[in-house]
């Protein structure tokens, strides 16, 4: 019995793994089982747990299952449901603009440094503006790194100075004048109403006004940050989750080869 129904459910879906038409995996290939959750500005109750299922049709789930759902605080409830989805994306189509660069480690980036350049890169970072997180610009630059990757300032080839935290864009620019920075690395965590896109814009266009964009590399990262979304701020790259010391350091030092033309 279990046999023939489990043959019978096989049966239901496309087994073909179509680049084209990829939708989510969850027991069989194409069967689109998808685990969502999200808060709903409701009671908790029956009422709130169909217009949950009620959502994820409009979002296009087949089948949607409230598995658990529990009072947040009075009029919030939270929902965790699966569904199938009835939508694909053609895979074989995306492109995805990356940072063009070969990731060497430390001592390979020093290295190459030399060889390439000859001297030490002056690089500064901050969290600027009113962000007071420092925890992605202390493992990019500080000596101990994270994650076993040593920081910017291990290098013996980067001349590193992190700013730290909440630094207005004005003390930055002061900074890199001072120093006569190869590139600022700018750090930006928290994203709520989009304030990181205000100081990312604002940094940008300050530099433009002392005419010193071009004669700077320009980098930033933080978790909503992507490479796409840098270069269209004005960046010349963007580093996401997932990136380390060594991803940095490693275009930075290519860069700054390449405008030099000793790449």
């Amino acid at each position: 019995m279990s046999g023939g129904l489990y043959s019978m459910d096989q049966k239901d879906f496309d087994q073909t793994l179509d680049l084209t038409k990829v939708k989510p995996y969850g027991d069989t290939m194409n069967d689109g089982k998808t685990q969502i959750s999200f808060t709903l500005p409701v009671p908790s109750g029956d009422e709130a747990v169909e217009a949950a299922k009620q959502l994820l049709k409009k979002m296009g789930f087949e089948n949607p299952l409230v598995v658990y759902y529990k009072e947040l605080t009075e009029g919030y409830t939270f929902f965790n449901c699966y569904g199938s989805s009835v939508h694909t994306v053609d895979y074989s189509s995306i492109h995805v603009p990356k940072v063009e660069s070969t990731v060497m480690d430390m001592h390979e980036t020093d290295e190459y440094i030399r060889e390439h350049i000859g001297r030490k890169i002056v690089a500064i970072g901050a969290s600027t503006g009113t962000d007071a997180h420092t925890v992605g610009i202390d493992a990019i630059m500080n000596m101990k790194g994270y994650a076993g990757h040593y920081g910017i300032e291990r290098y013996e080839m980067f001349e590193a100075l992190n700013m730290g935290s909440q630094v207005p864009n004005e003390e930055f620019i002061a900074k890199a004048i001072e120093m006569k920075a190869d590139v600022l690395l700018v750090s930006q965590t928290v994203t709520q109403k989009d304030v990181h896109i205000k100081n990312l814009t604002e940094l940008v266009e300050m530099l433009e006004a002392e005419g010193l964009r071009d004669k700077v590399i320009l980098v930033c990262g933080g978790p909503r940050i992507s490479h796409e979304l840098a270069q269209e701020l004005g960046y010349d790259a963007g580093f996401g989750s997932g990136s380390y010391a060594d991803d940095v350091a490693s275009y930075v030092a290519q860069e700054l080869a390449r405008r030099m033309g000793k790449a």
